[in-house]
């Protein structure tokens, strides 16, 4: 293939903007802020399934308090009715007012105990609460973080994508004055190696893969005519030559 000197040497102005658009497009990729936000998400979807968690125990307890609580007042009320029972004197059987007096005994022990079990799930209700407390004021917090962390990412990305339309623009002004063949071999290489097609014969050097040519390789480079595409014998890319090659 033959290309003018002219359109090779802008072979290296369409990598050097190429290299720019991989350096950009890694750049969004590497950007710090995703590790942030998965490691936000994470704790923000955790710390939910602890809130629903937590939420589900205080309302179990919140309604054992209020069985506890029912159970305490019937045995209280009909502790109450047992005794109006006995104050009224209308039981005159000695065996019936000792079952009455025993039964008010059992259930004043019954309601003492019953009442020991409030205090109990009073004590796992206000734990309960404290802890929906605690874990709900974290989850905001992790919402505040995640949002943060997202509009970081944001500003970032809008920083890296006006730069990449910049450079995509000039890409275009550059690659449109380069024939068409030479700028499909061009991209092809590019595609193989890595995304450098095109790199300068530097003294003696392809800084594509920074082997050195021989001074035999570098006089067969020099034979060849000023409009022949060399390729790199070691790497396969694009040699362009210019007036500090050396050929």
């Amino acid at each position: 293939m033959n290309a003018a000197p002219a359109d090779q040497i802008r072979l290296l102005d369409l990598q050097a903007i190429d290299s720019r658009l991989d350096q950009l497009a890694h750049r969004r990729r590497s950007l710090p802020e995703h590790a942030e936000i998965e490691k936000a998400t994470a704790d923000h979807t955790a710390l939910k399934d602890l809130v629903v968690a937590a939420q589900a125990q205080l309302g179990d307890t919140t309604r054992e308090q209020t069985k506890a609580e029912q159970d305490v007042d019937q045995v209280r009320a009909r502790a109450a009715r047992n005794q109006l029972r006995l104050d009224s004197g209308a039981i005159t059987s000695p065996k019936d007012l000792e079952n009455l007096q025993h039964e008010i005994g059992s259930l004043a022990k019954r309601q003492a105990d019953l009442e020991d079990v409030v205090l109990e799930v009073m004590e796992r209700l206000e734990a309960a609460q404290t802890r929906v407390i605690e874990l709900t004021a974290r989850l905001d917090h992790s919402t505040v973080v995640l949002k943060e962390a997202e509009q970081r990412r944001d500003a970032a990305f809008a920083e890296i994508d006006a730069e990449a339309e910049k450079v995509k623009r000039d890409r275009e002004t550059v690659a449109a004055v380069i024939p068409a063949d030479l700028l499909k071999l061009y991209t092809r290489l590019r595609e193989q190696q890595g995304g450098v097609g095109a790199a300068r014969l530097y003294q003696r050097r392809c800084e594509g893969c920074r082997v050195e040519f021989s001074i035999t390789d570098l006089n067969a480079i020099k034979a060849e005519p000023k409009d022949a595409v060399v390729r790199c014998e070691n790497c396969g890319r694009i040699l362009v030559r210019t007036a500090d090659s050396g050929a």
